[in-house]
């Protein structure tokens, strides 16, 4: 991607508002890696995008906060799943891009950042999802904030995959290698074990 095309101001949100299901209940974006919550080290990547850093967090709110301008949580109980935090970013965001990256792509750098969005300027009517090899990440777009009642309007039809209302809205792709490092998805105790060093 050439560094000609300007980049879109956008807002952006870091979901950690997860049930942490695969860390034994644990609150994932505090655990620590490297020395760091996790959260710090998504924070430390986009600190420097925007000037609208927004965390979905259902939990510990008073730690999400030193890594935030806003907090955002899900209004409805029991974890009902990313959308439902994607939703609440898109309520307050205060730029036309929503930038979504999960707490646990701590390995993410600015170059891919800076790719997604790129590419999503030159779509700006679609959300633009990362792929790699054959598998779309949800969870690493980028959302204009004009869809936001397609997302309001689909959740309210009962749909609740990020991915599938995406596809829906026929999303751009970003392709990105199969095995690359920078999307490595540390959700389990044992994946941050193995990149802890490396």
């Amino acid at each position: 991607m050439t560094s000609e095309i300007p980049l879109p101001p956008c807002s952006v949100l870091l979901l950690a508002g997860g049930r942490g299901q695969r860390m034994g209940g644990q609150d994932k974006g505090l655990l620590p890696w490297r020395g760091e919550p996790l959260i710090a080290h998504l924070h430390r990547r986009t600190r420097a995008m925007s000037d609208d850093l927004i965390i979905s967090c259902n939990r510990n709110r008073e730690r999400y906060a030193l890594y935030a301008d806003q907090l955002v949580h899900d209004d409805e109980g029991d974890f009902p799943g990313p959308l439902a935090g994607i939703r609440a970013g898109l309520k307050v965001a205060r730029h036309s891009f929503l930038l979504v990256l999960p707490c646990d792509v701590p390995q993410i750098d600015a170059e891919l950042l800076d790719n997604m969005r790129a590419t999503a300027s030159l779509q700006p009517h679609k959300p633009l999802m990362i792929r790699h090899g054959e598998h779309w990440e949800p969870l690493l777009c980028i959302i204009p904030l004009a869809l936001a009642p397609a997302f309001e309007y689909a959740w309210s039809e009962g749909e609740r995959s990020p991915g599938r209302l995406m596809r829906s809205l026929h999303a751009t792709a970003l392709q990105c290698p199969a095995d690359d490092p920078r999307l490595a998805n540390l959700n389990t105790p044992e994946l941050l074990e193995r990149h802890k060093d490396h």
